[in-house]
């Protein structure tokens, strides 16, 4: 599905299929081997690029969103494990940024961890490829 980000609150907004939003100034080629950590997104991979979710479509980069759905959650759900208890997500934490629904989950072990009080939630398991 391809997302067409708002300009600011309430978050991104999902359009149909040939509607999308196009990742302008795009000059990195996304593939195997390019760099940026690469997760199954529905029937295609996308490439996690400093907090984007980037599909790479002909001549363009569309910018994609994991779904909020029953596999990927949001709000509060069970604390996620896969870091210590003291570890802050942040820019410069050393995980990938997701942008998941209208928020950003971090990438860490293959599941989405959102920051919450002084622990993570689990967002779901994405598959890294």
């Amino acid at each position: 599905m391809c997302i067409r980000w708002a300009m600011g609150p309430p978050g991104p907004t999902v359009w149909g299929m040939s509607d999308h939003e196009i990742h302008a100034g795009h000059d990195h080629v996304h593939g195997p081997g390019c760099g940026h950590t690469a997760i199954e997104h529905g029937d295609h991979v996308d490439y996690l690029h400093d907090g984007h979710l980037h599909h790479p479509h002909g001549d363009h980069v569309d910018e994609h969103v994991v779904a909020v759905d029953e596999t990927h959650p949001d709000g509060h759900t069970t604390p996620a494990a896969g870091h210590e208890a003291a570890h802050v997500h942040g820019p410069d934490c050393g995980h990938p940024a997701v942008p998941h629904g209208d928020h950003e989950d971090y990438l860490v072990d293959g599941h989405l961890h959102h920051p919450h009080g002084d622990h993570c939630d689990d967002h779901g398991a994405v598959a890294v490829v």
